[in-house]
């Protein structure tokens, strides 16, 4: 519940009336023997009696006749005395009355020794009241009797000096109640804002301090995720001069690579937030917000286009750890981006249409148009996310290598000669050929498909086994930290017909076939080639197994004779004068 004292209501409106509810007077004076002299109380009748006199008085008293008499719009013109007025007005105004330097000079003389005879007169009544007023209390002192008894009375003269008491009047109750509200609420308003500043001040000193433990906190943090801290420049305004202190009173944390360009390691740079209110504390000048995004859209033989993104990573703001490697991601995507559209215009086996923001690469391939694949969104997402990483990746391999031939440089060798990576395509071709090289797997495993359906269908077992990429994850990613940013990658295919007959294809990326055969290894350009060749392979194969079938049924009937005939690509029954 609320307490009685708060309840109080104080009006700032004068009291003019008491308890009783009579009107409260003005107190003019109090005279010696206590009596209280008021303010009169106006009648307004005598009032404007007065008023009409001193019209009267002042203006004349055919006042009103004269003003009757004037035209209407002119004003009555002042008396005589009222003129005199104005112009004494007039002459004392200074703005209307210059005086020169010598009339100044002249009245100075003049008012000079008037003023100091006036002070002088001034000085002398003074003098002369203090000495009057002296020498009749030495009268009054001498004329008294002298001192009597204690017992006896003493009687002073009439003239004597006297004392009068003076007692103050009692206040007015309502007065007193409001005079006493108002102190109190004032004083409690005084309390009230000096509590609240205290409160404040000691709001922002444990701020102050939270900050300032936050910061270390953090600061330590950073420092323990091995993250760059570099000596932050002297604040604006301080001094350089010989003899001043010029050490750093701050740190900056660089989070981009180290091989990168001048351009994006300038932007690679927070500072902690000394008055930060939010939970992240690191402040980012230059941060772009921006991100890489692939988009893979292929085509098949019906021209129904599917297109697959990426997902970006996404960091989510929790701690400095997290803030930093999110900006690390957007300033190598940048990165990556500057160098993709260097290399873009010098692409041999692609069409490009490079804009600011976006790099289009056209592979059309006219045999990839006949065939039908399989799209799955899924599939086409993590290709679009292994394309991503692996961008990244090479971008690290290239600083490698710029590193390495930095280093080398220095070496006093003379038969040394760094490779020039002018008119190289570092990051954008391996991506080409590693897709080029999946779509070339692709068209190869569809007709050795197609080989042992057939097989299959016509009774003869087969066994397909094909792996596109022959290299482990650890020897690719020796080869990418090494500095060897090829990334060509092989594969091969064993076909096994029958148990018996075996066929090996190998291939390289982007586009290399070859197939090894029990008479010769043979390097196949195109895919009508490879078609021919598995249809010559499996057509052998069924002349072996129709010579095999044809050799097993005479066994048990007459002697004969089966051969394949590899000109005429027959096979060849003979017995008793028959051929078949």
């Amino acid at each position: 519940e609320e307490r009685d004292w708060k309840k109080t209501k104080l009006s700032l409106e004068r009291p003019y009336k008491d308890d009783r509810g009579e009107r409260i007077p003005v107190l003019l004076d109090i005279t010696p023997d206590g009596e209280q002299v008021f303010e009169s109380p106006e009648n307004p009748t005598k009032l404007l009696g007065e008023n009409l006199r001193r019209i009267f008085t002042e203006r004349g008293v055919d006042f009103f006749e004269r003003q009757d008499n004037l035209p209407s719009g002119v004003a009555q013109p002042l008396d005589t005395a009222e003129q005199q007025n104005e112009d004494e007005e007039s002459a004392l105004d200074p703005a209307k009355t210059v005086l020169t330097p010598e009339e100044l000079f002249n009245l100075r003389m003049e008012c000079i020794p008037q003023l100091l005879w006036v002070r002088s007169r001034i000085f002398a009544a003074i003098a002369l009241g203090e000495m009057t007023q002296a020498r009749d209390v030495l009268s009054l002192l001498l004329s008294s009797a002298p001192p009597q008894p204690v017992s006896a009375a003493v009687s002073l003269p009439p003239s004597a000096l006297t004392a009068t008491v003076v007692t103050k009047p009692p206040p007015i109750s309502s007065v007193e109640v409001f005079n006493a509200q108002l102190t109190i609420g004032g004083k409690d308003e005084a309390l009230r804002k000096a509590a609240n500043v205290f409160k404040q001040a000691a709001t922002k000193l444990e701020k102050s301090r939270q900050s300032s433990e936050n910061y270390w906190a953090d600061a330590l943090k950073i420092r323990k995720a091995n993250w760059g801290l570099v000596p932050a420049p002297l604040p604006l305004g301080a001094p350089t001069g010989k003899g001043s202190d010029k050490t750093s009173k701050d740190f900056f944390v660089s989070f981009g690579l180290e091989e990168s360009p001048v351009q994006f390691r300038r932007r690679a740079v927070a500072h902690m937030g000394t008055y930060d209110t939010e939970s992240n504390s690191l402040q980012f000048p230059h941060r772009r917000q921006h991100r890489l995004r692939v988009s893979l859209t292929m085509a098949d033989d019906g021209k129904t286009t599917y297109t697959s993104r990426n997902a970006p990573d996404l960091f989510s703001a929790i701690g400095p750890n997290e803030s930093l490697t999110a900006a690390q991601k957007e300033v190598m995507d940048e990165e990556v981006f500057s160098v993709l559209i260097r290399e873009a215009s010098n692409l041999p086996t692609a069409s490009t249409r490079v804009s600011e923001r976006l790099i289009v690469i056209d592979m059309d391939d006219d045999e990839c148009n006949n065939i039908e694949f399989s799209h799955h969104n899924d599939v086409m997402t993590l290709t679009c996310d292994l394309i991503y990483h692996t961008l990244h990746a090479l971008l690290l391999c290239m600083h490698t290598m710029q590193k390495s031939q930095r280093i080398l440089s220095r070496v006093p060798s003379k038969s040394y000669a760094p490779a020039s990576p002018a008119g190289r395509s570092v990051l954008l071709q391996p991506i080409i050929d590693l897709l080029q090289y999946q779509q070339f797997c692709t068209r190869i495993k569809t007709e050795l498909n197609k080989l042992t359906s057939a097989l299959r269908s016509a009774g003869v077992p087969c066994i397909l086994r094909f792996d596109a990429v022959g290299e482990t994850g650890q020897y690719l990613q020796r080869r990418l930290t090494s500095g060897d940013s090829s990334l060509r990658v092989g594969g091969e295919a064993l076909l096994r017909i029958d148990d018996k007959q075996t066929l090996r294809l190998t291939f390289a990326s982007p586009s290399s076939l070859t197939a090894h055969l029990p008479q010769a290894t043979l390097s196949i350009a195109s895919v009508p080639q490879l078609c021919q060749l598995l249809s010559d392979e499996a057509e052998k194969c069924l002349l072996s197994k129709l010579c095999e079938a044809g050799e097993q049924y005479d066994r048990t009937s007459i002697a004969s004779t089966w051969f394949v005939d590899a000109v005429s690509g027959k096979t060849v029954g003979r017995w008793e004068g028959c051929i078949v």
